[in-house]
C-alpha cells in the first residue's frame, strides 16, 4: 500500500513541477523587455569560480548565481542548486534566447566617409550574428552616414548610432591634434560607452574578410587578467619600427598595433594600472592625461604609443592575436612575413598608409574597390570574388601581388560558408 502512495505522490510532484514550469514560461513571454540582449561580462565565469570554489568534475559547476531570478535559466556551464531542472529545461531556453549582439566602433573624421562605409559593408556581408555599429564622427558627416546606412538595411543584420567626437573638456584641443585628427577618440570609448561590456574598435581602413563573430569569440578566450586584444606591430624585428626607433616603452619585442582592438570594457574600467609615474596604480580615466604629459615629446604614433606604454607596464592584461587578424602592407611589401596568413589566409585587411587610394600597393586597392563597388543582393562569386581574382593577377609584379592567393584564400572560404548557411536554412 505504501508503495502505491509513494508512486501517487511522485506523479503528483511531477505534475506540479510541470505546471510551475509552464507558468514561468508564460510569465517570461509577458515580462517587459524580454528578448533584448543582456550585457554580458566574459569575466563573470571566472569571478563566479573564485567565489564558489573549484569546478566540479561533472558536467556542471557547483556554483551559486547572485543574479538568479525565477524567470531565468542558469548559464550553460552552471547548474547550482537547481541542476536537475536546469538541465532538463536548458534546450528550450537556448531556443528562445536572442542572439548576442556584437558591438563595433569606428572613428571617422575628414575624408573618411567612403572608407568607413566600405569597412562597415565588409562587416555586414560576412558576419552571422547581428551587429551594432558605434560611429564617432565630426558633425558634418552625421547626415551622410545616416543617409547611406539607412539604405543598407540588409536582412536586419545591423543597427547603428552616430556620436559626436568627444574629448575631456579641459584638454580637448590637445587630444584632437594628437597624431591624426580624432584618432585618440578610441582611448575614451570605455568612458563614453559606460553601459557597454565589450567592444571591437577598428580603424576606418579595415576590411573584414571573415565574420566579425570569429574575432569577437576571442573575448571568451581571455584569461582572468586580460582586458584587451591586439596584434603585434611587426612579425620581423629587422623591419620593426618600435624596436629600432621608439623613444618610449613598448609592448613585447616589436610593439602592438591598435588598428584592430578588442576590448572587455567592464574590465578596463575596473582595472588599476601599474605605471612609471607614481607608485599608486591608476584607473583608465586617471592615467591617460599623465601619460600624455610625460611622453608627448617622445611619441610618434599618438594614442597607439600610449597603449604600448600602458601594456608594457601591464603585459598580463593583453591578449595577443596573430598577424592575419590585422594584416598590413608591412606584412608583404618586403617579402611575406606573416606565416599564419600564408597558411590560413588573411582574416582582416588593414590598408594603412593610404594604400586603398593610390597605386603603391594595388593588391590592397583592388580588394578595397571590389568591396566598395559590391551591391547587396548580387551574387558574391560572380560580382565580387571572380572579378577580384582577375584584377589581383595583374599585381604579380609587386611583392604583395606575388602572394595574391593569400589575400583571397579566406575570402573564398567566407563566401562559400555564406552559401552553405543559406542552403541549410532554405
Amino acid at each position: 500500500m505504501r508503495r502505491y502512495v509513494r508512486m501517487a505522490l511522485l506523479c503528483l510532484g511531477c505534475g506540479l513541477c510541470s505546471l510551475l514550469y509552464g507558468s514561468s514560461q508564460l510569465a517570461l513571454e509577458q515580462e517587459p523587455g524580454w528578448g533584448k540582449p543582456q550585457a554580458r561580462d566574459p569575466a563573470a565565469p571566472v569571478r563566479r569560480q573564485r567565489a564558489g570554489g573549484e569546478e566540479s568534475s561533472g558536467k556542471c559547476k557547483n556554483l551559486s548565481i547572485s543574479y538568479w531570478n525565477s524567470y531565468w535559466m542558469l548559464p550553460s556551464d552552471v547548474c547550482g542548486m537547481n541542476c536537475f531542472w536546469e538541465a532538463a529545461f536548458r534546450y528550450d531556453f537556448m531556443k528562445t534566447q536572442p542572439a548576442e549582439k556584437m558591438h563595433l566602433a569606428v572613428v571617422a573624421c575628414g575624408e573618411r566617409l567612403e572608407e568607413t562605409v566600405t569597412m562597415l559593408k565588409s562587416a555586414i556581408i560576412f558576419s552571422i550574428q547581428p551587429l551594432q555599429f558605434h560611429i564617432f564622427a565630426e558633425g558634418q558627416l552625421h547626415n551622410s552616414f545616416k543617409g547611406i546606412l539607412n539604405g543598407l538595411q540588409y536582412q536586419g543584420k545591423f543597427n547603428y548610432t552616430v556620436y559626436p567626437i568627444t574629448f575631456p573638456t579641459e584638454s580637448a584641443a590637445e587630444w584632437k591634434k594628437l597624431f591624426k585628427p580624432c584618432a585618440s577618440q578610441r582611448l575614451f570609448l570605455p568612458l563614453i560607452l559606460k553601459d557597454l561590456d565589450s567592444l571591437l574598435y577598428v580603424d576606418t581602413d579595415i576590411l573584414f574578410l571573415r565574420p566579425v563573430d570569429d574575432i569577437w569569440s576571442f573575448l571568451k578566450k581571455f584569461n582572468s587578467t586580460q582586458i584587451a586584444a591586439m596584434a603585434p606591430e611587426h612579425e620581423e624585428p629587422r623591419i620593426g619600427w618600435y624596436n629600432r626607433f621608439a623613444r618610449h616603452p613598448y609592448y613585447g619585442i616589436t610593439g602592438i598595433n591598435s588598428g584592430v582592438m578588442l576590448m572587455n570594457m567592464t574590465r578596463i574600467r575596473r582595472k588599476y594600472f601599474k605605471n612609471d609615474m607614481t607608485t599608486a596604480r591608476l584607473q583608465w580615466g586617471e592615467i591617460l592625461m599623465p601619460l600624455l604629459k610625460k611622453y608627448k615629446l617622445n611619441i610618434t604614433w599618438g594614442d597607439q604609443d600610449l597603449l604600448n606604454i600602458m601594456f608594457f607596464h601591464n603585459p598580463e592584461s593583453l591578449f595577443v592575436f596573430p598577424c592575419q587578424w590585422n594584416y598590413r602592407p608591412d606584412h608583404c611589401i618586403y617579402g611575406s612575413n606573416c606565416k599564419e596568413a600564408e597558411e590560413k589566409g588573411i582574416f582582416i585587411l588593414h590598408g594603412n598608409r593610404g594604400v586603398y587610394h593610390d597605386d603603391k600597393q594595388p593588391t590592397f586597392r583592388f580588394i578595397y574597390e571590389a568591396i566598395r563597388k559590391y551591391s547587396f543582393g548580387d551574387d558574391l562569386v560572380n560580382f565580387l570574388l571572380q572579378p577580384l581574382e582577375l584584377e589581383l593577377q595583374k599585381t604579380m609584379h609587386t611583392y604583395c601581388g606575388r602572394i595574391y592567393k593569400v589575400f583571397i584564400k579566406q575570402l573564398t572560404k567566407s563566401i562559400r560558408d555564406i552559401y552553405d548557411r543559406g542552403s541549410k536554412g532554405s
